[in-house]
């Protein structure tokens, strides 16, 4: 069993309408990577994508996936590539459900964005993930 440290909040910074099948084959083709960059994802839809076990370990964050969760929401950025806030209600709603199960199943860990990670120079999730956990966690 990993000791999850962190369960790490994400966006695709893609379009909001982009496949999961597409963000996949981005990560095998292009990354040549063999596990996924998360281990769910979060369509426009709000219905909640397994793409990997717990158990295993994903690429959202270097130098810390052993020790994370990671969940995104595919979109988070605007028409023009830059960062927005594109969540849906359903997205958002489906992001709680999964933080408050991933926080049962992990007490300990801390909840953040992939940006409030040293070094890391991009603004995914494209919200402050604290700011939005005061509105439901005390």
């Amino acid at each position: 069993m990993r000791n999850i440290k962190y369960i790490v909040i994400h966006c695709t910074a893609t379009s909001p309408l982009t496949p999961v099948a597409a963000i996949q084959n981005y990560w095998r083709t292009q990354l040549h990577w063999k596990n996924p960059g998360y281990h769910y994802i979060l369509p426009i839809d709000g219905t909640v994508q397994r793409l990997l076990d717990e158990e295993l370990i994903a690429n959202g964050v270097k130098g810390y996936n052993d020790v994370c969760i990671h969940v995104s929401y595919i979109g988070g950025v605007d028409e023009d590539n830059n960062p927005r806030d594109t969540r849906t209600l359903e997205q958002k709603t489906a992001m709680y459900y999964m933080v408050c199960l991933l926080r049962e199943k992990y007490p300990a860990a801390v909840i953040q964005g992939h940006r409030d990670f040293p070094n890391v120079h991009k603004a995914c999730p494209s919200f402050n993930v604290k700011d939005w956990l005061k509105e439901f966690i005390p």
